[in-house]
């Protein structure tokens, strides 16, 4: 049982004992006791005097003495200022480190059929561009969070919004139309998102002179901007899709159809997935029929124009747009079906939205239209909202094709990765597949554990060098940490150690195997933290935690070269035990181990 756990239940009949009083588990406060004062666990002492009405080091005293005593965990204790500091005993870590040794999946809890169900959207891609360094993030934090959730004993459904309709896509077409000459994905060479959004921003560029243009001739600079011959057509094309014109639907099919292919060789490569995906030129016909209803329900209004629009003022939010004056969505409304379409779909328990904050407007009005349309659900979905991925340049911008884009990025990281490893001599003993296959394992590590253990809420700026060093808080020193146990064990395993359980070690544990243990006892309450504040960041730095502790470790004790065979055998189970939790730890951020570095 946790330690935690153990000493609730143990303060509190010591309460009851010594002062007639009973409490709650929240009014006990344990912590992790300093590294410079001797113990484990800290007791809070004062909250607690109001119940014994005495001085802080009595009712410390008191308490450490009756826990000394009567806990069988506890053996040793110290007051200082009110802090009682508990040392608790080599038998409750030795009987921790078993367990978890024997617990294949320790620290995570498995899923039943009566677990609840939390659907988790991320990725959320437009289909006139390519992945981008900001969609890395959305990508990995939405796919982390799903496993540090389904960590939990909660059944998981990843599923991903494609953004296929709209204006944007018209932009793209329309540039394809125009300047494309007949290019296809075959004849060009490019990825099918690659060159879709090199149209898209030809298009912007094509706005911008026509826009200046019509300024030269005297236009006002917003009329010129609504009445730029591109902009236009783009509008035009998108009356027609909306309309099923046959010629608009198929272009649109195999520009999209491009863009597709090329999306999911980024998202192998990244290695993220999607239970189900939702299509915008779907579910925009779902929420049109919503915005109708609310319509005739006289929940929305509708201008001279003909748009339709929502009242949020009593909701202490500003009017919102539904239907443009043309008949055509905009994305409250498609969100309004793509949100109906999937609570009948499933049963959700929780709708978690990952998406970035400067959408957070967005949702608390999504979330107040769905209630006024009278889902119960409409004000329980949970917007997922993180920081912006910024560059030393500042903010990216697609239409100006000013971005990092996803694939060039991952492949500048394995060839950052492959020139590092080289320069430390690392790697030099592995064939060339070997070689290659680390490298990227690495990369992606790297790249992985540089976004996900910023907390989510804060914005970052990324820099490859820094994530790729062996060094540091980093993925590659975590991966290096459990390669360097991988090959430690597979020694042991050619001298024919056998690693069963642990048996013949005295209670006796030195400090910094004691201190390794207690890292690892933690894994279990950082799992389950993780999945309550929905931070993936919380499990990236245990990790680092951890393998800083055992390189400690390392350092300071051998361990094949151990004087007795108790220890040898002792210290080869408690790295493998490291290995595991950091294998698993990592496995919750979509980082992959490499057996050797």
């Amino acid at each position: 049982m946790d330690i935690e756990l153990l000493l609730l239940k143990d303060i509190k009949n010591a309460v009851i004992s010594l002062y007639e009083q009973e409490i709650v588990d929240t009014q006990i406060q344990l912590q992790e006791t300093r590294k410079d004062f001797e113990g484990d666990i800290t007791l809070v002492v004062f909250p607690l005097l109001r119940l014994s009405k005495k001085a802080p080091d009595q009712t410390a005293t008191d308490l450490g003495k009756f826990l000394q005593e009567n806990s069988k965990s506890v053996i040793h204790f110290n007051v200082v200022k009110g802090f009682l500091n508990l040392t608790i005993s080599s038998d409750y870590w030795l009987g921790m480190l078993d367990f978890a040794f024997k617990e294949t999946l320790f620290g995570t809890k498995q899923a039943t059929e009566d677990s609840k169900l939390v659907m988790v959207e991320y990725s959320s891609p437009n289909t006139n561009k390519p992945l981008h360094l900001g969609h890395i993030r959305n990508n990995l934090l939405g796919y982390s969070l799903c496993e540090i959730l389904k960590a939990n004993g909660i059944n998981v459904v990843k599923t991903n919004i494609v953004n296929d309709r709209g204006i944007h896509i018209c932009k793209s077409m329309v540039a394809w139309q125009k300047w494309g000459q007949g290019q296809t994905p075959e004849s060009t060479g490019k990825k099918g998102d690659h060159l879709v959004g090199e149209f898209y921003v030809k298009f912007d560029q094509e706005y911008r002179r026509e826009v200046a243009e019509l300024m030269e001739v005297g236009m006002a600079k917003e009329e010129a901007e609504t009445k730029a011959p591109s902009l236009v057509e783009a509008r035009e094309l998108l009356l027609k899709w909306e309309a099923k014109d046959e010629k608009a639907v198929d272009l649109w099919e195999t520009m999209n159809g491009w863009v597709y292919e090329g999306f999911d060789v980024t998202y192998k490569n990244l290695g993220v997935d999607f239970d189900k995906i939702y299509y915008e030129s779907d579910t925009y016909i779902v929420g049109k029929e919503e915005v109708l209803r609310g319509l005739d329900q006289g929940i929305f209004y509708q201008q001279d124009d003909n748009s339709v629009w929502a009242d949020l003022s009593s909701a202490n939010l500003d009017q919102k747009i539904l239907l443009r004056s043309d008949g055509t969505s905009v994305y409250m409304t498609q969100d309004i079906g793509t949100a109906k379409m999937r609570f009948n779909d499933y049963s959700i328990d929780k709708m978690v939205y990952v998406v970035g904050n400067e959408q957070n407007y967005h949702f608390q009005v999504l979330a107040t239209l769905l209630d006024k349309l009278g889902f119960e659900w409409g004000k329980g979905l949970y917007h997922f909202s993180y920081g912006m991925v910024e560059l030393p340049s500042g903010k990216m911008k697609s239409r100006e094709g000013k971005v990092v884009d996803a694939d060039d990025l991952l492949e500048e990281m394995i060839e950052v990765a492959r020139r590092m490893a080289q320069e430390l001599g690392k790697l030099e003993n592995l064939s060339k597949e070997e070689a290659n296959e680390t490298y990227r394992k690495i990369a992606l590590g790297a790249l992985k554990y540089f976004i996900l253990k910023v907390d989510p809420k804060k914005n970052m700026l990324f820099n490859p060098e820094e994530s790729i060093d062996f060094n540091g808080n980093t993925g590659p020193f975590i991966q290096y940490t459990y390669a360097r146990i991988r090959s430690v064990i597979r020694k042991a395993e050619d001298a024919g150690i056998s690693l069963s359980a642990i048996s013949g070690q005295d209670s006796g544990l030195e400090e910094k195997e004691k201190e390794v243990i207690k890292r690892i006892a933690r894994f279990p309450e950082v799992v389950n933290e993780a999945g309550y504040t929905y931070s993936p960041a919380l499990i990236a730095n245990y990790c680092y935690e951890l393998a800083k502790e055992f390189n400690q470790f390392y350092h300071d004790h051998s361990i094949l070269k151990a004087e007795e065979k108790e220890q040898k055998e002792f210290r080869l189970i408690l790295s493998k035990v490291v290995a595991d939790t950091l294998k698993n730890g990592m496995s919750l951020l979509g980082i992959e181990m490499p057996e050797r570095m």
